[in-house]
This record gives structure tokens, sequence and C-alpha cells, in this order.
């Protein structure tokens, strides 16, 4: 995988080789093998928190045997002599802890440093996966699950990196501990280390049941997001059906399995961490015990038992975090297994190598000259792709109910042509797959004689841009909204694309204008503000192919018939495809294409089908509209006359 992402612009002095692997692509590896690429990047700040790590750590070893030395300084010997200075010792002891303090802050800083630089690029090497992504993905995958990855998942991963040396010193400390108890008494040491086994068993113990455990949790909390994002986006449907307590209810039961679970894992911390942690008070109890004794006999001094007890004293901080450790490592592993299965996900619909850029020309006029559009002998059906690694509803285009079974149609460059049939024939997606948002099952689609699949998929959607029957607003200004085609368009630009749109009237008469900040979706706007908002989008964008998706069907007829005219202008050189549930669609286009069966069912202009196919008419009829047709409005030619109601 050699996704590289960007630096923060606080970082751009250290910025990484952007030719690096960025995650490792193998499976087997070990999740933390597969992240080292990612911690290599960050190798200065590891080694700098490691060596202020180990001079802390020397600096803690050596406290407790000075501190012993104070002891036996401060207690005369039989003949009233003592064995050092008291003073120098505690200047050294105060020495010592600031040495500790100072090493401290530069480890753990650096340590949490590299956390959040981790963290920080695999968010936005995961983010940028997903926008490679198809629509399959999207289509099978929960919102939730996405969101808890992205943000959860990834902050399991960033503590543990963070949180694992430090506790790896801790253990430094413990190593340390040991040798020095060793060189004052072996037998307390044996004394001491007969805990060892029994701390080894049941921190194996609970690794074992944390990984399973941190799993469920994280795949729970999954749930809770998605119950939550979509509550919170259907609101409108929930209240229009008085669903309100359903939705409580399946929040509820969300938030119960969840609970169950962090209810779960806390019971297993509560019965193995203080056991874990309380160990050493017996072998120090012992200790007090068997080296009180080596006092009495004198093989032991005071000083040497204070020193000892207090390097067991310093056991206890390991001891104390290992569960800890046990607990973050194995949810950082579930944590980082759920990434690594959205970022394993194969691209289905990526750039072949040595794509090239679909050329644009200029018409006549100055604006984009329209390009011809072709599909043939296209098969198509949803549900056959393996979205991680779960087959879709039909596991091979045999099985799956074809959308299209051999179609062919061939668009004109610079003609209208409008797409009619029943609902689910495939009109949406005849856009889908020529903007190239699925994969085909088989056949070609070209646009200007160059097949999609050997072009690249920037220059594919900057020529054919689509209007959706459901518009999409960010939660940001009307301009940035209708900008977001050509962020670097000029107000005056966004104006007159508004103003083509019949939308520049409602959005002058907003207090903020084209500044307004409109809410999630834009729905503080009716249905027709935001398709015309929409369609002033697509005109920004100035595309050679425009698809219109039902793009007028919240728009009223006065509107609609303004929106109309402004097109018929603006298309006058661009290949236009609208996709029609009414006839004041249908008007814009000099040609209907019927889609039935997965084909190409009729072809020609409005009048001649609706002399020669009933299925035409069928349609019609479904949409309520053949009330409203007068046939004298319609031409020899089938083309819509002027001041003719549709």
């Amino acid at each position: 995988m050699r996704v590289a992402p960007p630096t923060a612009p606080e970082e751009s002095a250290a910025q990484p080789d952007p030719d690096a692997d960025w995650i490792r692509a193998d499976p087997s590896l070990s999740w933390i093998r597969r992240l080292g690429p990612l911690l290599r990047q960050q190798r200065a700040r590891i080694v700098t928190a490691v060596i202020a790590a180990i001079l802390a750590t020397g600096a803690g070893a050596i406290a407790p045997w000075i501190a012993g030395l104070a002891v036996d300084a401060a207690v005369p010997r039989p003949d009233g002599t003592r064995s050092g200075s008291l003073w120098t010792l505690v200047i050294v002891l105060v020495g010592l802890g600031l040495a500790r303090g100072i090493s401290t802050y530069t480890y753990r800083y650096g340590l949490f440093s590299m956390g959040h630089r981790v963290e920080f690029q695999l968010r936005t090497l995961l983010f940028a996966h997903l926008s490679r992504l198809s629509f399959a993905f999207y289509d099978r995958v929960h919102t939730g699950e996405i969101i808890s990855r992205s943000n959860s998942d990834i902050r399991s991963v960033q503590m543990y990196l963070a949180f694992a040396p430090i506790v790896s010193s801790q253990l430094l400390n413990f190593v340390v501990a040991i040798a020095v108890m060793a060189w004052i008494s072996l037998p307390l040491t044996a004394i001491t280390m007969l805990i060892m086994p029994a701390v080894y068993v049941l921190g194996q113990r609970l690794r074992h049941i944390m990984f399973p455990l941190s799993w469920i949790i994280q795949s729970r909390n999954a749930e809770v997001a998605t119950v939550t994002h979509e509550s919170v986006n259907g609101v409108r449907v929930v209240k229009a059906f008085a669903a309100e307590a359903r939705q409580v209810t399946e929040m509820a039961q969300a938030a119960q399995r969840l609970r169950w679970a962090n209810m779960l894992q806390h019971n297993t911390r509560a019965h193995y961490t203080p056991v874990i942690e309380n160990l050493p008070r017996l072998a120090m109890a012992m200790v007090l015990l068997v080296g009180g004794h080596f006092i009495i006999g004198g093989s032991l001094s005071v000083g040497n038992l204070a020193t000892f007890y207090l390097y067991i004293l310093l056991l206890q901080a390991p001891f104390r975090f290992i569960g800890m450790l046990f607990i973050f490592g194995q949810r950082a592993k579930a944590s980082a297994e759920r990434v690594f299965q959205v970022l394993d996900e194969p691209v289905l619909v990526a750039d072949r190598p040595g794509a090239v850029d679909l050329p644009r020309r200029s018409g006549p006029t100055g604006g984009p000259a329209g390009m011809a559009v072709e599909f043939e002998d296209v098969r198509f059906a949803y549900g056959t792709e393996t979205i991680g690694g779960v087959a879709g509803t039909a596991s091979t285009e045999h099985d799956a109910p074809l959308v299209f079974d051999g179609l062919d149609l061939r668009i004109g460059a610079g003609e209208r042509v409008a797409i009619v049939g029943r609902t689910g024939c495939g009109k949406s997606t005849l856009a889908r797959l020529l903007m190239r948002f699925y994969s085909l099952g088989s056949g070609t689609i070209s646009v200007d004689g160059h097949e999609v699949n050997g072009l690249t998929g920037d220059s594919l959607r900057r020529a054919v841009g689509l209007v959706p029957d459901e518009p999409f607003l960010f939660s940001a200004t009307i301009h940035d909204n209708i900008a977001y085609a050509r962020p670097v368009a000029a107000r005056s630009d966004v104006v007159a694309a508004a103003t083509a749109a019949q939308a520049h009237e409602f959005i002058s008469e907003l207090e903020e204008g084209y500044d307004t900040v409109v809410g999630e979706r834009g729905y503080d706007l009716s249905g027709g503000q935001r398709q015309r908002i929409a369609i002033a989008r697509a005109i920004l964008a100035d595309p050679a192919v425009l698809i219109l998706d039902d793009a007028t069907s919240s728009i009223d007829v006065a509107h609609e018939a303004k929106i109309h005219d402004a097109l018929v202008a603006l298309l006058a050189e661009r290949t236009t495809i609208v996709i029609a549930h009414r006839l004041s669609t249908i008007s814009l286009a000099d040609r209907v294409i019927l889609l039935d069966g997965g084909r190409v069912a009729a072809d020609g202009t409005h009048a001649e089908l609706l002399a020669t196919e009933p299925r035409y008419v069928e349609v019609l009829a479904a949409a309520g509209d053949t009330n409203r047709l007068d046939p004298s409005a319609v031409a020899g030619d089938g083309t819509h006359r002027s001041g003719a109601s549709w």
C-alpha cells in the first residue's frame, strides 16, 4: 500500500518521504510490524524518548541505593562513627530527583508526540483510502462502522503506542532493581522472585481474555454510532411516523449490548488486576520477616534492608502497569485489525496503469464542446462485489438480477437525450456507470471515443457532471456549496451559476446572502432550493457532458420553466443526459430513450414514442403526466414548441 498521508502544516519541515510504504500490505504480519513504516518516520522522537527513559530509569534505580546509604550514614556504628556524609547523600538524592524529572518530561512528551503524529497519519491514510473506495463499499458498510474505526479505533492505537514504551521503561526499572537486589542479598531476591510465575500465568490469561472482549467492545461502539447517525439523519422520517419510542428502544438495546461488553471487561479487570498488583506485597512481608532475622544475625545492615525494601516498592509500578499494558495492548490489537480491515479493502474502481486524462475541447462559443457517449454490450448487476471478506447478495453476476443485460446506446456529441423507464430499470445506474462509480460486469463505456476504464477518474469526472436526484449540501456557506465544483471560483462566477439555476433570488433574500451557513445536509432549505443550489454547482463545474438525474423534481413549475429556459442556452454545445420522470423534464431533450429489460426498448422523439410505443405511454401515465399533455405542443420532430404547456 503506497498511500502517503499529507504532513500537517506545522510538520512541513519534517515531511516524510512520499515514496515510502506507509502500511505494510501483508496481513499475516503482526499489527505493530504493519505499522513499522509509519513508526520509522518518527524514529528521531522515539530514539530521543528511549535515551531519556533510560536516564530516568537509571536515576530512579540509583535513588533507593543512595537512600540506603543515607540510612546507614544516619545510624551510628557500634564504635560511634558514621559510614558517610548524610548531607552529601541528600544532595545526590535531590540531584537524582531533578534529573529524573527532566528525563521523564522529555520521554513522555516525545512518546505522546510520536503517538499523536502516528494517529494523524493513520487517520489521514484511512480517509484517503476511503475516498478511493467505490460506491459498492458504502452500499454495504454502515456509516457508524466507518466513524468508529476512524475515531475510537485509531485513538486506541495511539494510546498504546504512547503508553507501551512508558510501561517498558518500568520493566527496565524491574530488571535494574532485581540486579541490585541480588547484589544485596540473594536469599531475599529469591523470595521476591517466587511470585514471578504466578504473575506471568495471570498476565497470559488476562491477555487471551481481553483481545476478543476488546474487539466486541469496539464493534458495540460502532453499533451505537450507527444508530445515533441514522436517528439524527433520519429524524424527519422518525418524527413523521411517530417512531421516537422505537428509535429510543433501538438505542437502548445497542447501549445495553455495549454496557454488557464493558461490564464484562471491567469485571475481568477487577478479578485479575488486584491480584497481579498485590502479589509483590506478599513478597514484601516475607522480605521484612527474613530480612529482620538477617539484621539481628548481623549479616545485613539496616540501610541494606531499607534499600531492598525500596526496590520492592519500585517493583510495584511494573506490576501495577502490567495489567493495564495487557488490556491496552489487546484493545490496540483489536482496533488496529479493524482499521486494517478497511485499509486492506481493495479499490474496485481505480485508475489503470497508464491511464490518460480525457482531453477537453472548446466549442464555438468558448465553452466545453460536447462529447459522444457510447455503451456497448454492457452487463451489470448490484451486489456481486465482496466487501470486507463478505460476498454480496449475489456471489456471481449470474446469480444477481441484471440491471443491464447487453445494453447498447450511443449519444452523439452535443445531443440532448432523455432517459425514461419504469422504476428500477437502470436510469440512475446508467449515470453511475458512466462516471465510473461502479465497475462493469462486462462490455465497454466510452466518452469521446475513449474507454472510461482507460481514463483517469479525475479527468472523467471533470468532463462529466452530475446533478443527483437527492442533492447533498455540506454544512458550509451557500457560496462554498456552489463553489465546491470549483473552489477558486470568484463570487461573480458563483452568482452567475446561481442565477442560471434560479437560485440567486432566494439566496439574496437570506440575511447573510451567499455567506449563509446551511445546516447539515441543507435541511434548513426547501427541497427545491437544495436542488437549485445543486444545479448551480454543476453549472459552475462547466462539464462537457451534463447528467440531470430528475434534478428538478422538487422545484415548482414556474421556477422549473425558468431553469429550463436558462439551461437551453447553457446546454447548447454540451452533451446532456436527462434522467426523466416528468414531461416537463423530457422537454429539454431532442431524443428519448426508453429502457426496459436491461436494454434500450425504444429510441426516438417524444412524439414518435408517444404514437408508437405503449410502454412509453405507460411510463408517463405512471408519472401522472399524461393528463397534462397537449398533443399540439409537440412539433413534428418531437421537440418542445415555444409557449407549449407540458
